[in-house]
């Protein structure tokens, strides 16, 4: 959620002189998005960060497609993903539009060897299996299971994992990822009727800052290639910066649910927001409260956007055979709800303990060669009501 925050020692007054006790400058640099009409960030650094030294290949990162035109209810099992060593190439696109990416991603080792940097998308990670620290031009941030991680485009970052065992949920998008408008008053602050509060958003607290010269490897997602940069000075060269613009933290586990009498529809789950797309949270809760209330979901028609949902953990009532790691969708224009006889179990039940994100996108999805491998391709014939 785009606030003010400031990390680290910088001047009283912009675009103005910042001098080291040593009398050299500090040489000043505007991170911002939307030209200069969105949320910007200023950085002082200790070397100017413009210093290309060499640009060794570009290759080519494009998800090939399996079905362009999908309109089949698929199941993925996403723990089948392949696991690798190397960050990048552990990322995995599964489903994608003009829109956004949605990547799984495996790694072992720590992404250290090198710097990362998508120019053509902000991220958000869910961290469902692993814990370190994320590393960036503007400060570091502890993470865990069930953190999102908000990375917004342009930032230059490296992950410290802190075992081999990762299993990380991302998705991409290529436009500004902000928490839903109705949850802020005009002047930005969150409402009292929001699931979470500022107190839940956590900003870079740890600014790492290194006024060394080498040969530092980048490399710079855009238009679906890799280009790898050698700079000259390390990227983690700022001493301070304020702004609005920065990576930050928020946990799923505090979201808190909103319930009714009545099921609630998914909107009320709704934790981020684009101008394309939305991602929302499922957590425990205690389930309706009016004496004949179903619990489960009705069935309902995605008219007008497919649904990617990711099982994260907990028992997920509304469908049968499904595990952690699993990840369905549901296109739009066709009917899908509980499975058979899900909804007769629900009715009684005071409340549910799962755990899933989910991503509903305004246009379609198409499927990828790696998302046909973790099918077995019947999950659309799960809905058929079995012979007494």
């Amino acid at each position: 959620m785009p606030r003010y925050h400031k990390l680290g020692e910088i001047p009283s007054k912009r675009h103005t002189i910042y001098k080291k006790k040593n009398g050299d400058f500090y040489y000043e640099e505007l991170f911002g998005t939307i030209g200069f009409d969105g949320m910007s960030t200023l950085m002082y650094h200790t070397q100017t960060p413009t210093q290309v030294k060499e640009i060794i290949r570009s290759y080519d990162v494009a998800p090939e497609v399996a079905v362009s035109k999908n309109m089949k209810s698929l199941m993925l099992d996403g723990f089948q993903i392949k696991s690798h060593d190397d960050y990048l190439e552990s990322r995995k696109c599964i489903l994608f539009n003009n829109d956004c990416q949605i990547v799984l991603a495996s790694p072992n080792k720590s992404l250290t060897s090198y710097f990362y940097k998508n120019t053509d998308s902000d991220e958000v990670i869910f961290v469902h299996k692993g814990s370190g620290k994320l590393r960036s031009f503007l400060g570091n941030i502890d993470f865990g299971y069930g953190d999102y991680l908000v990375i917004p485009r342009g930032v230059i970052y490296q992950i410290d994992f802190d075992s081999s065992d990762n299993r990380l949920f991302i998705v991409e998008s290529k436009s500004p990822i902000y928490t839903p408008k109705r949850y802020r008053n005009w002047f930005g602050q969150l409402l009292e009727h929001s699931p979470f509060c500022e107190r839940d958003i956590h900003p870079p607290s740890e600014l790492e800052t290194f006024d060394e010269s080498g040969d530092y490897l980048i490399k710079v997602k855009k238009e679906d290639t890799i280009h790898e940069y050698i700079y000259a000075a390390h990227p983690f060269s700022a001493v301070g910066w304020d702004g609005y613009n920065y990576p930050y933290k928020f946990s799923i586990h505090d979201f808190e649910p909103i319930t009714g009498r009545v099921h609630q529809p998914p909107p009320v789950h709704q934790t981020f927001e684009t101008n394309s797309f939305v991602i929302c949270s499922f957590v425990p809760r205690l389930y309706d409260y009016h004496p004949e209330a179903i619990p489960a979901p009705y069935n309902h028609s995605n008219i007008d956007s497919d649904e990617v949902l990711y099982y994260v953990d907990g028992d997920f009532m509304s469908r049968n055979n499904v595990d952690k790691g699993f990840i369905s969708l549901h296109p739009a224009g066709i009917p899908h709800g509980p499975h058979p006889g899900t909804m007769e179990k629900s009715i009684g039940k005071k409340e549910t303990l799962e755990l899933a994100v989910m991503v509903d996108t305004f246009k379609p999805l198409k499927v990828t060669k790696d998302a046909i491998k973790l099918s077995d391709g019947k999950y659309f014939k799960s809905w058929l009501n079995k012979k007494k």
